[in-house]
Order: C-alpha cells, then sequence, then structure tokens
C-alpha cells in the first residue's frame, strides 16, 4: 500500500505540474506531506473540472456521475484504483473534510453542465462556494492540521480567497466561457457591450474579496502563509493586468501573467516572508 499510495500521490503532483505552473511554484514551497496533500486536492479538483469543461466528445454527466460514485467508494474502501480518488480520500480522511465540501463542489460541477446563465447574485454565488471557497477550505484544513479554532477564526477570509481567485478566473476567461463553453457567470455583463464601466466594477468587487483575504493569509502558520502569499500576488497581478486592458481586448483574447513576471513576483514573496513582512 505504501508504494500504491506514493504512485497517487505522485499522479496528483504530476496533474498539477502539468495544469498550472502559478500552482505549482506556490506549492512547491510547502512542507513535504502538507504538498503532497494539496497535490491531492488539486488532482481532484482539476479532474472533475476537465469532465465539465473539456470532454465534450463523451457523456459528461455519465462520467461526473461515475466520478462522484467513485469518490464516495473511495471513502467507504479506503482505496480506489483511480490514483486521483485514491489520494484524495486519504486527504479526506486525514483532515476530516466536512461532507459538505466536496458536496458543495460536486454540486457547481453539475451545475456547469446544465446551467449556462446565472440571473443574479446569489445563483452566483452559491456556484462560486462550490467551486471555489469549498476548496479554500479544504486547504485551510490541511494548513491548521486539524486546528478547529483557528479554522473557524480563517475560514472566511479562506472563502474570499477562493472567491476571488474564481472571479478572476471569470473575467480572464471571458472570450472561453461564452464562445467556447456558452457560459456567462456574471449576471451584468452584456458581450455585446462590455464597457469599461462594468469591467471597473468587477474590478471592484474581486479587490475588496482579496483585501479581506489578505488578513487571513497573514494568520496563516509557517510556510503555508508563503505558499498562499505567493498564489495570491500572482492573482493580484493578473487582476492588475486586466484592470489596465481595455474591456474590448478582454473579451477577444486571454490575458496572461509572463513567466518572467512571475518569477520577479515569486522573489518579492520570498523577500517579504524572509524579512516577516507579509
Amino acid at each position: 500500500m505504501n508504494l500504491y499510495n506514493k504512485i497517487s500521490f505522485k499522479t496528483s503532483k504530476l496533474i498539477t505540474n502539468e495544469y498550472s505552473t502559478s500552482f505549482s511554484i506556490a506549492v512547491s514551497y510547502l512542507p513535504y506531506e502538507m504538498r503532497q496533500s494539496i497535490y491531492s486536492i488539486y488532482g481532484f479538483v482539476r479532474m472533475a473540472d476537465e469532465i465539465v469543461d473539456t470532454f465534450h466528445t463523451a457523456n459528461q454527466n455519465l462520467i461526473l456521475d461515475d466520478f462522484e460514485k467513485d469518490y464516495y467508494k473511495t471513502l467507504e474502501n479506503g482505496i480506489s484504483m483511480n490514483p486521483v480518488l485514491h489520494s484524495f480520500g486519504i486527504t479526506v480522511t486525514k483532515y476530516q473534510f466536512p461532507d459538505e465540501l466536496v458536496d458543495s463542489f460536486l454540486k457547481s460541477m453539475k451545475a456547469d453542465l446544465s446551467k449556462q446563465i446565472y440571473d443574479n447574485n446569489t445563483e452566483l454565488d452559491l456556484y462560486i462556494h462550490g467551486s471555489a471557497n469549498v476548496v479554500g477550505l479544504m486547504c485551510l484544513l490541511v494548513f491548521l492540521a486539524g486546528d478547529k479554532n483557528k479554522y473557524n477564526e480563517l475560514k472566511d477570509s479562506a472563502m474570499k480567497l477562493g472567491s476571488a481567485f474564481q472571479k478572476v478566473n471569470f473575467l480572464r476567461d471571458l472570450k472561453a466561457d461564452t464562445q467556447g463553453l456558452n457560459r456567462l457567470y456574471f449576471h451584468d455583463v452584456d458581450m455585446n457591450n462590455f464597457t469599461e464601466e462594468v469591467k471597473q466594477q468587477l474590478i471592484k468587487d474581486i479587490e475588496q474579496d482579496f483585501d479581506e483575504a489578505e488578513i487571513g493569509i497573514r494568520e496563516l502558520p509557517g510556510r503555508s502563509k508563503l505558499a498562499v502569499f505567493i498564489a495570491f500576488i500572482y492573482y493580484k497581478n493578473l487582476l492588475h493586468k486586466l484592470q489596465k486592458t481595455p474591456a474590448d481586448k478582454i473579451i477577444s483574447t486571454r490575458i496572461r501573467v509572463p513567466d518572467v513576471t512571475k518569477f520577479v513576483l515569486l522573489g518579492k514573496a520570498l523577500m517579504k516572508y524572509k524579512i516577516n513582512t507579509i
């Protein structure tokens, strides 16, 4: 079992490294066991996301249903022949994730297969809670190693960070979501008339989420503070680029942070952590 466990966590690590350079860099600064657990979370959520976003030639509903059933079988049996589910199951059990976290996540993934337009903030907030906030809470449970009091203290900030990350993704991916997936998450966005005023209002909302999230980041223990801060400044920089990008360009292209900029930001984060100014 030790060998299979090792292989399973390596599989989740490979998925993380291949799908997200930014996230991989941030996670690499965590202690080994904590790093493995975060890889397993990323592997699980990434595979579910791939089912609903890219497996268009297959029966996505059936695949997602099977993925969900196999997850619960993994918890029941303590093992899965799917390495991603196996490693995630170990993490869920070790840190005692509440059922609501994974249930909410899977509910939002199912919504991506049936719902194209979000008509109001209530609907969007519910979707973001499942697709992003609960993922932040899973990571927080790992960072705090079961400290329930600290978890309750920081959970709101963790959810704000998940919300900020997700909204930045929505804004960056407006073209891909609307043209490729026929989805529109921001109910007040008109793709035929996406104005600077609307863009700036969205950014103002995201900045508020980042401000509230930063308070909690400063309270994280050890190297988890550094890892989360790295991801935080990457996304803040991306938001800054989106703020400077004309609205009409955002809906026609995908804005990204160059690798050179990422390494500069990494250096700044390491320096802030070293001199204890995060």
